[in-house]
């Protein structure tokens, strides 16, 4: 496996990831909420999203493991990783409390809400980290993902890491928000906002190390298989709700369908 093409999986999750600083940018330089430009958006990344998994991600997981397992065998072992994604990201989300959800949506507007307010707020300032750790918990696989379809495929890696850097905006919201209410100190919830989304290329770095040497073609359709299932698995149960409660419900309709229309625009351009 060439160097160059790790450094470059490897760039696309880091920016992946670190887009939760642009969530906690614009919380701070933004007077308003633009959530219709948000609903849009989030919806385009979940149309990206799956339809990359199903089209692309799924079908070459299936080639790999039929081709080493046979049609049912192979079929069947592509189907189970596929839900056994799903299953991974769903108890992730299980174990992370309620009310420190970094999918909880927070407005811009929120912001100007610490005027007059004592600045230490020791609950606050305890959300805010819990949503940090919560979302570095949460990345995790998603950093995983982002580089390993990157050394299969850079054009798919490149779609996946603009899909997962869109959803991770409001995310960096959702830690910037509470962390300021709580200080007052803007620095501070951007730094804390902005390292966050690390844990997406420290995912990625350490299942290039731990998981590379032993890739072979069992290991690499499962793991294929398993991040469509993530991916699916994260585009109905966070981007798509996300994007109805920014926005109108058609909105973030419109945006999916959008990403999907571009996802097989972009494939059908590289046949």
């Amino acid at each position: 496996m060439e160097i160059n093409n790790v450094l470059f999986a490897f760039g696309l999750t880091l920016f992946a990831g670190l887009s939760t600083g642009i969530g906690s940018a614009m919380a701070f330089f933004a007077k308003h909420t633009n959530t219709r430009f948000l609903s849009v958006s989030l919806g385009f990344s979940a149309g990206v999203m799956i339809y990359v998994s199903f089209v692309e991600i799924f079908k070459e997981a299936r080639r790999v493991l039929t081709g080493e397992f046979g049609d049912k065998q192979g079929t069947v072992y592509t189907v189970l990783a596929f839900f056994g994604g799903m299953l991974l990201i769903a108890l992730i989300d299980k174990l992370i409390p309620t009310e420190e959800n970094p999918h909880e949506m927070h407005s811009i507007e929120e912001m100007s809400e610490t005027k007059g307010k004592k600045k230490t707020d020791h609950k606050l300032m305890r959300m805010g980290l819990m949503t940090a750790l919560a979302i570095g918990i949460h990345n995790f696989p998603e950093g995983l993902a982002t580089f390993t379809a990157a050394l299969q495929n850079p054009s798919i890696g490149v779609a996946i890491a603009i899909a997962i850097a869109i959803h991770n905006i409001p995310e960096g919201i959702a830690v910037s928000v509470p962390i300021y209410h709580a200080t007052g100190d803007k620095r501070k919830a951007f730094r804390l906002s902005f390292l966050s989304g690390l844990s997406e290329p420290v995912g990625a770095l350490i299942g290039y190390l731990i998981l590379m040497p032993f890739m072979g073609p069992l290991t690499y359709g499962i793991l294929f298989a398993s991040i469509a299932g993530i991916m699916v698995f994260i585009s109905l149960d966070e981007l798509l709700p996300a994007a109805r409660e920014y926005g109108e419900h058609h909105l973030s309709i419109y945006g999916m369908v959008g990403g999907m229309v571009v996802m097989a625009v972009s494939l059908l351009l590289l046949m």
